[in-house]
């Protein structure tokens, strides 16, 4: 599938959350994975590292762009969005490259990396 064709079809999606509400499932995502980070520490160290690594980056993102809740404001939210995309894929690939994409914590990561494309594309760029 060539990128316009990507783009084209993600035109197409409700751009339904604003900045404001981008950061809140910045927030909550950047929570989510900070404690998964606990919870597969102990059977999955590899898990756990891809975890803490996911939820500190995008804590981090998330205070440095600029929008509703943002703290140093340095990054553009077109730039926040171009995070967005290189993090969802990391979820997606992150496994195999640990090690543990046929373990069950493996689930975690694709999910939320579908997870995320969607409230990528579910979000209009110009609100910040």
């Amino acid at each position: 599938m060539r990128t316009e064709d990507l783009m084209t079809s993600s035109e197409t999606v409700p751009k339904i959350l604003d900045a404001r509400g981008h950061a809140v499932m910045d927030y909550v995502t950047a929570g989510t994975f900070l404690t998964l980070g606990f919870v597969f520490r102990q059977r999955n160290p590899r898990a756990s590292t891809l975890a803490f690594i996911h939820g500190g980056s995008v804590l981090l993102a998330s205070m440095m762009t600029d929008y509703p809740g943002g703290i140093w404001r340095t990054l553009s939210f077109q730039t926040h969005r171009t995070l967005d995309i290189m993090g969802a894929g990391l979820l997606a690939v992150g496994p195999v490259m640990l090690g543990f994409a046929d373990e069950p914590e493996a689930q975690a990561f694709h999910g939320q990396a579908l997870l995320e494309g969607g409230v990528i594309a579910a979000t209009d760029w110009t609100t910040a």
